[in-house]
Protein backbone atom coordinates (compact mmCIF):
# COMPACT_ATOMS: atom_id res chain seq x y z
CA UNK A 1 0.00 0.00 0.00
CA UNK A 2 1.37 3.37 -1.02
CA UNK A 3 1.32 6.15 1.55
CA UNK A 4 1.82 9.81 0.92
CA UNK A 5 3.02 10.93 4.34
CA UNK A 6 6.46 11.97 3.02
CA UNK A 7 4.89 14.03 0.25
CA UNK A 8 2.36 15.48 2.72
CA UNK A 9 5.19 16.48 5.04
CA UNK A 10 7.04 18.19 2.19
CA UNK A 11 3.93 20.07 1.05
CA UNK A 12 3.14 21.21 4.60
CA UNK A 13 6.70 22.29 5.34
CA UNK A 14 7.01 24.22 2.09
CA UNK A 15 3.59 25.86 2.11
CA UNK A 16 3.40 26.84 5.77
CA UNK A 17 7.10 27.73 5.90
CA UNK A 18 6.97 29.98 2.85
CA UNK A 19 3.70 31.63 3.85
CA UNK A 20 4.85 32.42 7.40
CA UNK A 21 8.23 33.57 6.11
CA UNK A 22 6.46 36.38 4.26
CA UNK A 23 5.11 37.63 7.62
CA UNK A 24 8.50 37.31 9.30
CA UNK A 25 10.47 39.10 6.57
CA UNK A 26 9.39 42.58 7.69
CA UNK A 27 10.12 41.77 11.33
CA UNK A 28 13.55 40.42 10.37
CA UNK A 29 14.33 43.62 8.44
CA UNK A 30 13.17 45.69 11.40
CA UNK A 31 15.47 43.72 13.71
CA UNK A 32 18.60 43.96 11.55
CA UNK A 33 18.01 47.68 10.92
CA UNK A 34 18.03 48.27 14.68
CA UNK A 35 14.40 49.35 14.90
CA UNK A 36 13.43 47.35 17.97
CA UNK A 37 10.04 48.94 18.55
CA UNK A 38 7.46 46.17 18.59
CA UNK A 39 4.38 45.12 20.50
CA UNK A 40 4.96 43.40 23.83
CA UNK A 41 2.09 40.89 24.07
CA UNK A 42 3.59 38.67 26.78
CA UNK A 43 5.24 41.37 28.89
CA UNK A 44 8.93 40.62 28.27
CA UNK A 45 9.78 43.88 26.50
CA UNK A 46 9.65 45.10 22.93
CA UNK A 47 13.10 43.92 21.80
CA UNK A 48 12.80 40.37 23.22
CA UNK A 49 9.29 40.11 21.75
CA UNK A 50 10.63 41.12 18.33
CA UNK A 51 13.48 38.60 18.57
CA UNK A 52 11.03 35.81 19.48
CA UNK A 53 8.75 36.82 16.60
CA UNK A 54 11.69 36.76 14.17
CA UNK A 55 12.69 33.30 15.40
CA UNK A 56 9.12 32.03 15.12
CA UNK A 57 8.21 33.70 11.84
CA UNK A 58 11.52 33.89 9.94
CA UNK A 59 14.28 31.62 11.25
CA UNK A 60 12.22 28.51 11.97
CA UNK A 61 10.27 28.68 8.70
CA UNK A 62 13.55 28.67 6.76
CA UNK A 63 14.65 25.58 8.69
CA UNK A 64 11.26 23.96 8.07
CA UNK A 65 11.45 24.66 4.35
CA UNK A 66 14.71 22.73 4.06
CA UNK A 67 13.50 20.09 6.51
CA UNK A 68 16.06 20.55 9.25
CA UNK A 69 14.90 19.38 12.69
CA UNK A 70 11.31 19.99 11.64
CA UNK A 71 9.68 18.74 14.82
CA UNK A 72 11.62 21.08 17.09
CA UNK A 73 11.48 23.95 14.58
CA UNK A 74 7.68 23.69 14.31
CA UNK A 75 7.30 24.56 18.00
CA UNK A 76 8.30 28.29 17.97
CA UNK A 77 5.98 29.15 15.05
CA UNK A 78 3.15 27.21 16.70
CA UNK A 79 3.64 29.10 19.97
CA UNK A 80 3.91 32.40 18.08
CA UNK A 81 0.58 31.69 16.39
CA UNK A 82 -1.09 30.83 19.70
CA UNK A 83 0.13 34.14 21.12
CA UNK A 84 -1.17 35.94 18.02
CA UNK A 85 -4.56 34.25 18.24
CA UNK A 86 -5.25 34.31 21.97
CA UNK A 87 -3.28 37.32 23.23
CA UNK A 88 -2.75 39.77 20.35
CA UNK A 89 -6.22 39.18 18.86
CA UNK A 90 -8.01 38.17 22.08
CA UNK A 91 -10.52 41.02 21.87
CA UNK A 92 -10.90 40.91 18.09
CA UNK A 93 -13.60 39.14 16.11
CA UNK A 94 -13.14 35.47 15.15
CA UNK A 95 -11.86 36.34 11.66
CA UNK A 96 -8.75 37.92 13.21
CA UNK A 97 -8.03 34.77 15.26
CA UNK A 98 -8.76 32.34 12.44
CA UNK A 99 -5.55 32.74 10.43
CA UNK A 100 -3.14 32.38 13.36
CA UNK A 101 -5.08 29.28 14.42
CA UNK A 102 -4.87 27.81 10.92
CA UNK A 103 -1.11 28.37 11.01
CA UNK A 104 -0.97 26.80 14.48
CA UNK A 105 -2.67 23.62 13.30
CA UNK A 106 -0.40 23.42 10.26
CA UNK A 107 2.68 23.63 12.46
CA UNK A 108 1.14 21.11 14.87
CA UNK A 109 0.78 18.64 11.99
CA UNK A 110 4.37 19.29 10.91
CA UNK A 111 5.43 18.58 14.49
CA UNK A 112 3.51 15.30 14.45
CA UNK A 113 4.70 14.19 10.99
CA UNK A 114 8.32 15.25 11.22
CA UNK A 115 10.57 16.12 8.29
CA UNK A 116 9.81 13.15 6.09
CA UNK A 117 11.88 11.63 3.33
CA UNK A 118 12.24 14.82 1.27
CA UNK A 119 14.27 16.80 3.77
CA UNK A 120 17.73 17.75 4.91
CA UNK A 121 17.22 15.56 7.98
CA UNK A 122 16.71 12.50 5.75
CA UNK A 123 19.84 13.33 3.74
CA UNK A 124 21.92 13.82 6.90
CA UNK A 125 20.62 10.56 8.34
CA UNK A 126 21.78 8.69 5.23
CA UNK A 127 25.37 9.99 5.49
Amino acid sequence: MMTYSNLASLILRLSFGIMLLTHGWGKFNRLISGNLSFSDPIGIGEAPSLVLAVIGEFVCPILLIVGFKSRINAIPPAITMLVAAFIVHADDPWRKMEFPLLYFFGFLVIFLLGSGKYSLDWKLKKV
